[in-house]
């Protein structure tokens, strides 16, 4: 981005030059962060509660399946909702973003109406784990693609109240899920679900807008590739894919767990919405700090905690105190929390290293390219690695927590060559 001026768009549309002071406040701007909080809402806060579905179909339609099969539908979810991406962005920055919620609205909520009735393995596997999440890929790609364009100084923070919509739709989701999948039956619960999709969606398509201009470039292979020259880029994609491999796994697991240990099967539901709560400060305060004394520390800060809550309270508490209640309520506090600031930070720390804004969209959707892959991969290893051992949870719960030590490291790595390695720097 020019350190002076960038060019902005018009009320109708023509280009013109902006103070980049103008940047970070106005109406216009948090208009935008508002309409790209639905679209987080809608897009990775129904991700969030996807672990419901794994205890739900294991007991009900897909009960003749491995719990590693019907991983592979759930952890399609976040792989097609961050790979698409790698298109999406190139139709952002040539486009801008009016066709992509669109389309995404059409094509979230009609993935989640077919998976309303369906039966079949193959059908939740095109309705739930490619239609929908496509959609839901759309709107967020054009959502984060949006508010990077309106925020320099208070960027983190942007992001931060943009990523808390999928603290908040995680809380919304499982919470109704796991009221009315038991009352009203698992059709007319998912259609629910549609419908509020479908309302928060029209939000969204009436007030995200970006703030530059779309600049059209003929499609070339090395603006896919070119990222992969600098050593930040990846360092912050290696260390997102370690965190992104570990992210799901409590998440799609620990209702299953707990339920298993004997904790009732209500207090058991409600496990992912203590998680998803705990997640909303976690948006918000990290990207807060992250603007004060540096994203990268921050991010650091929060990728440790999570590894801790992972390696040093879910293993041996789950291991030692097999049932009890407060560690699986502790530990989703915590981890919550913690591992909230993934959504919002990785988006604020690709735009920190992103010299040129108009190629925002690209750059992101080579990330999240990125990080689709760890993100399918992650619960069906675990699951694998939980049909190996019988049922016994401790190897995944290694998995989880060595993984996300690893993207502490590369984190860190990132950092040092950002900054040297002076801790008290603002990086």
């Amino acid at each position: 981005m020019d350190s002076k001026r960038t060019i902005a768009v018009s009320g109708d549309g023509a280009r013109e030059e902006d103070p980049i002071g103008k940047m970070d406040h106005g109406v216009h701007a948090w208009t935008v962060v508002i309409g790209a909080w639905c679209c987080l809402f809608c897009g990775f806060g129904w991700v969030n509660a996807i672990g419901i579905f794994q205890e739900y179909y294991q007991n009900n339609q897909l009960r003749s399946y491995s719990s590693s099969s019907i991983s592979w539908i759930l952890s399609l979810e976040p792989f097609v909702l961050f790979a698409a991406g790698l298109v999406i962005g190139r139709v952002f920055d040539n486009y801008g973003p009016k066709w992509l919620l669109l389309i995404g609205t059409f094509l979230h909520v009609f993935g989640l109406m077919m998976t309303s009735v369906s039966k079949e393995y193959y059908q939740f596997f095109l309705a739930q784990g490619i239609c929908s999440p496509l959609g839901a890929s759309f709107v967020f790609s054009s959502a984060l693609s949006c508010t990077a364009t309106w925020f320099d100084k208070r960027r983190a923070l942007a992001f931060g109240v943009v990523s808390s919509g999928s603290s908040l739709g995680g809380i919304v989701f499982s919470t109704m899920l796991s009221r009315l999948l038991p009352s009203i039956g698992f059709g007319w619960t998912v259609r629910i679900a549609g419908f509020i999709v479908l309302a928060l969606l029209v939000i969204a398509n009436l007030t995200v807008r970006s703030r530059i201009a779309p600049v059209p470039r003929p499609v070339k292979f090395s603006d896919y590739t070119s990222p992969f020259s600098e050593v930040s880029f990846v360092l912050l994609m290696l260390a997102s894919c370690c965190g992104f491999f570990a992210m799901f796994v409590p998440i799609n697991y620990i209702v299953l767990e707990a339920q298993e240990d004997g904790v009732n099967r209500d207090l058991a539901g409600y496990l992912l919405t203590i998680l998803n709560a705990a997640s909303l400060p976690g948006r918000i305060l990290p990207g807060y700090l992250g603007d004060k004394l540096g994203r990268y520390n921050v991010m650091i800060t929060m990728c440790s905690l999570s590894s801790i809550a992972i390696l040093a309270l879910w293993l041996p508490g789950t291991l030692l105190s097999p049932g009890s209640v407060a560690i699986y309520v502790i530990f989703s506090m915590l981890y919550g929390f913690a591992s909230g600031a993934f959504v919002g930070m990785v988006p604020a720390l690709l735009s920190q290293i992103s010299s040129d804004v108009t190629k925002i969209g690209v750059r992101q959707g080579v990330l999240f390219t990125c990080i689709s892959i760890a993100s399918l991969t992650g619960s069906p290893i675990a699951g694998a690695i939980l049909s190996r051992q019988n049922g016994t949870y401790w190897g995944l719960q290694v998995f989880a927590g060595v993984m996300m030590a690893a993207g502490v490291f590369f984190f860190t790595a990132g950092r040092i060559v950002l900054a040297g390695l002076s801790i008290a720097k603002k990086v």
